[in-house]
């Protein structure tokens, strides 16, 4: 079955288009030449050559297809679940370069598909292909999946801890990890029913990353390396609780957030701790940066205030909770609340 439909067609192959273009950057481009961004930039070149190849043959006559792109797109979907599980791997252990044994890893699986492709080429053997090899790249597909959820059990287990928040870049990789789920799901009920269904999935999943890290202030954690000396002074659980309770303490007794020239040093000495070990807490263990922490405080200020029904403008409201002007105090209750203070004041009235 084909079809003509141009949006369908756009929607499809969007997300192939701009993952290919994302995949280029990764791997050749990017300034941060780290293992994990080469890992990531492989993930989505076999994810786009899969996707691609099933837009090619949902919108091309049988008779116009080239089976050639068949056995490419087929060959890369081999290879989606070994990019997914070492990106993850290398993204949990900040892999500095890529292990020889990862590189052997690929080789083999490379040469066993390239070793079928030649001896069994998709054109002469589409039977083939279709009633055993395509099995066999969804079950090794599969098991990566697996292996890959193993590595992140311990980011799940955090998941659903109370107290306990994640930090951007944990949060990235369990969504990157859903989103593979989603798109292998979406393939093998695609195989029974509805083949279109995995390219929409792939197009959904990857603008639902970007958005993911479009509304993140610290995205870009997520690609760039944690500073030496900030990385190996982790902060052991326990200390990390007092911490938290010794930082709420400080910012109820001081009210820090009422000086609109706050720094992180400032809040840092008063806990005695340095102001790296500080942001270390609120980044890995709050998972937010030290201006939406603080913009936080000031805005459950600024509700309070709204709530009270008082004399006070608003513009007045948002310097007495520590905002510099007028826009930013708008702009940033917005951001947190949903709404603006005017409308959350009406609400509370």
């Amino acid at each position: 079955m084909t079809f003509e439909n141009p949006i369908l067609f756009f929607i499809c192959s969007i997300g192939v288009f701009n993952g290919f273009l994302a995949s280029l950057y990764f791997l050749f481009f990017s300034k941060e030449k780290r293992t994990q961004n080469l890992m990531f930039g492989a993930l989505l070149l076999f994810l786009s050559l899969r996707i691609g190849k099933s837009v090619y043959i949902i919108f091309t006559e049988k008779a116009n297809r080239d089976l050639v792109v068949s056995q490419v797109g087929l060959s890369a979907c081999f290879l989606i679940g070994f990019a997914l599980y070492y990106y993850i791997k290398a993204s949990i252990e900040n892999k500095k370069v890529i292990p020889k044994q990862w590189k052997a890893h690929f080789l083999v699986l490379f040469f066993i598909v390239l070793f079928v492709g030649i001896l069994k080429p998709y054109r002469q053997n589409v039977t083939f292909w279709h009633q055993y090899f395509i099995h066999f790249i969804y079950v090794v597909w599969g098991v990566y999946i697996l292996f890959s959820g193993i590595l992140l059990k311990d980011i799940f287990k955090k998941l659903v801890a109370k107290n306990t928040k994640l930090t951007t870049s944990e949060l990235w990789l369990i969504w990157v990890f859903v989103g593979n789920v989603l798109i292998f799901s979406a393939y093998i009920i695609g195989y029974f029913y509805l083949y279109l269904v995995g390219t929409i999935t792939f197009s959904v999943v990857f603008y639902g990353l970007l958005i993911f890290l479009l509304f993140k202030s610290n995205r870009d954690n997520v690609f760039k390396d944690i500073p030496e000396k900030y990385a190996s002074k982790k902060i052991a659980p326990q200390e990390a609780n007092q911490l938290i309770e010794a930082l709420k303490n400080v910012m109820l007794v001081n009210q820090f957030h009422k000086n609109t020239n706050i720094k992180l040093q400032d809040i840092a000495g008063e806990l005695s701790v340095s102001k790296h070990q500080l942001s270390q807490l609120l980044n890995d263990n709050l998972g937010k940066s030290f201006a939406l922490f603080i913009n936080e405080h000031r805005i459950e200020e600024a509700k309070q205030l709204l709530k009270q029904n008082n004399n006070y403008t608003l513009e007045a409201i948002g310097f007495e909770a520590g905002f510099s002007s007028k826009s930013t105090f708008y702009a940033t209750f917005k951001k947190i609340v949903g709404v603006t203070p005017s409308v959350f004041k009406k609400e509370h009235a």
